[in-house]
């Protein structure tokens, strides 16, 4: 694994929800009141935090708005998100994504889900759904992380057993977050790297049956993004 951060330029955090924003100025000793939305924030000589708002289309938005490839090496989308049926992570685990894929663009039949890739329609330039994270990113967010896997990109959050394991079946990732293919995607349209780095808040399936720990996972996005901020340049 390596210290160094890739690239010459400052890294773009791109995060969601309000308390996720937060938990990103905590590791930068900067306070926690969130920015607004699709405003950004210098927090360090190298790192800069975009509050996105929540889900896909907020969060390309936001990161095609801010990025500029002459001054930003790449952009990393970072928060919490839900642990898959068979991975083996845990609550408060600090998982880097190899590989960011969208779930759930696609149609629906009675033969099952064609995704949009297999009708023409691929979102990344290398004719697939999802995106492999270059190896120099994986290995920086994997220097700070317990695992590294394939994230989920989803509009519909696995509530139920069915829809969780559709997931799974489609994409073969161990968590499910709302935004990661999304950030990617601006990523490659603007040319510069990309990233995912995430904290498992909840296990997935049946509502009823789900485990949480909220203030843990922000707790400890802000130790993990903390480690990231002391990693060499």
């Amino acid at each position: 694994m390596t210290s160094v951060i890739p690239g010459d330029g400052i890294w773009l955090l791109a995060a969601a929800a309000p308390r996720e924003a937060s938990a990103v100025l905590d590791a930068f000793g900067l306070g926690s009141e969130a920015p607004a939305l699709w405003a950004t924030l210098r927090v360090h000589d190298r790192f800069e935090l975009i509050r996105t708002g929540v889900g896909k289309s907020n969060a390309a938005g936001a990161v095609a708005r801010a990025i500029d490839p002459a001054r930003h090496a790449g952009v990393l989308s970072v928060g919490i998100a839900g642990v898959l049926p068979g991975a083996d992570h845990g609550l408060l685990d600090a998982v880097c994504g190899s590989r960011s894929v969208f779930s759930d663009e696609g149609v629906g039949t009675p033969g099952g889900f064609i995704h949009c890739a297999e009708m023409g329609f691929a979102p990344f330039d290398n004719s697939t759904m999802g995106i492999d994270h270059d190896p120099r990113v994986v290995a920086w967010l994997g220097g700070v992380c317990d695992a590294t896997g394939t994230i989920a990109t989803v509009s519909w959050c696995s509530g139920e057993h069915a829809c969780a394991a559709g997931v799974v079946s489609r994409t073969g990732a161990t968590l499910e977050a709302m935004e990661g293919a999304a950030v990617a995607l601006a990523a490659e349209r603007t040319g510069v790297l990309s990233g995912e780095l995430r904290v498992v808040s909840n296990t997935t399936g049946d509502r009823d049956a789900q485990r949480w720990d909220l203030d843990g996972s922000l707790r400890r996005l802000s130790e993990v993004l903390g480690r990231l901020r002391c990693s060499g340049v």
